[in-house]
């Protein structure tokens, strides 16, 4: 078996792990941090919103010799707003403009050609109407929020509302970060982009399930026993499908950068930017969600019900008493958490072997 293979078998079985819920303040406050450096930078620099979003003409030329930044200042000069340029393939470019109707897309497209040095009939123009982008974004919301009420109220009947409202701020937060790294780098947002945005919340989601069904089989009867907290059980059903969510990203991960860094970044593709950006970070985030903030929330939350925290306060004192006799806890603990803990039980099979 591999070292990463036998290490995930040893987490499932809790011989080793990391205090995940136990540091959770830190994982809080990174949150906390990266959300309003995003916040922040969306106030301060917003969006570059693309022409399906505000209107605009897209030129597309024949080869040409002229270069994108030139192309850029000629388009801005017959425009007058800020243009895009992308170079395609064969010496050809796209020049997009936004804010342009159609008497004015017509004199910058002849003024184009002339500082192009290309025949006027050869540069194809493609007019988008803000009204379009509106109806998009207006589909696009609706769309999410569908998708937010769906995912809660699956999760509160499959599990229970404490872990929907734990998903609904993970996916909240995947959702915020992305947008804000969009807003720092400067990419354009696209159609491409908000398909993005919809498709990394499945995959967060998927991870943060994963974790959520495990954890949900370990508390299960969990006051039927005086061993384990629930936030210690929480812990481990983290280090159980650790590497599992690892090995998942990464191999999500790995072709979405090479559509950003190699399609995107090396071969010029501009458009794959759109859609590979928010991927990308957003898979990245939605990892980082469903361990560090989804399932210690849960931990925070479930804590703060009588039961569970009289649960706790019991198992705390007992290990007080315990510790002051110097005395271990009884194998009667390990008999009494075996509906709630996954894994070998110290002393469990020996005991067995006693009595038989």
């Amino acid at each position: 078996m591999s070292k990463l293979g036998n290490l995930g078998a040893r987490l499932h079985r809790g011989e080793v792990g990391y205090d995940f819920i136990g540091k959770r303040k830190v994982w809080y406050g990174l949150s906390i941090l990266i959300t309003i450096t995003a916040i922040v930078a969306l106030a301060v620099r917003g969006l570059n919103m693309g022409i399906e979003f505000q209107g605009g003409a897209v030129f597309t030329t024949p080869k040409t010799d002229v270069s994108v930044s030139q192309a850029q200042n000629y388009a801005e000069e017959a425009s007058g707003h800020d243009a895009i340029v992308q170079e395609l393939g064969s010496g050809k470019l796209r020049i997009q403009v936004g804010g342009l109707d159609t008497a004015k897309s017509d004199q910058v497209r002849a003024e184009l050609a002339k500082d192009l040095n290309v025949p006027e009939d050869k540069i194809a123009a493609e007019l988008v109407g803000p009204s379009w982008g509106e109806q998009i974004a207006t589909k696009a919301w609706t769309g999410l929020g569908v998708f937010m009420i769906l995912v809660v109220i699956y999760l509160a009947i499959a599990f229970e509302w404490r872990m929907a409202v734990a998903a609904l701020v993970a996916l909240i937060h995947d959702l915020t970060i992305t947008v804000g790294i969009y807003s720092l780098v400067g990419f354009e947002v696209t159609v491409g982009t908000v398909i993005g945005l919809l498709t990394i919340l499945g995959y967060s989601l998927y991870d943060t399930v994963v974790v959520f069904d495990s954890l949900k089989e370990q508390t299960k009867d969990i006051t039927k026993q005086t061993r384990f907290t629930y936030s210690e059980l929480a812990n481990r059903s983290i280090n159980g499908t650790l590497v599992r969510s690892i090995n998942t990203t990464v191999v999500a991960l790995l072709p979405v950068a090479g559509l950003l860094f190699i399609g995107g970044g090396v071969l010029g593709a501009g458009m794959l930017n759109d859609i590979s950006l928010s991927l990308f970070v957003g898979l990245a985030a939605g990892a980082y969600s469903s361990i560090f903030i989804a399932t210690p929330l849960v931990a925070d939350l479930k804590e703060r019900e009588p039961s569970i925290k009289a649960l706790k306060k019991r198992i705390l004192a007992k290990r007080a008493s315990a510790a002051a006799k110097g005395e271990p806890l009884d194998a009667a603990d390990d008999q009494s958490a075996e509906a709630a803990v996954v894994g070998p039980r110290a002393g469990r099979r020996g005991t067995r072997e006693h009595r038989g």
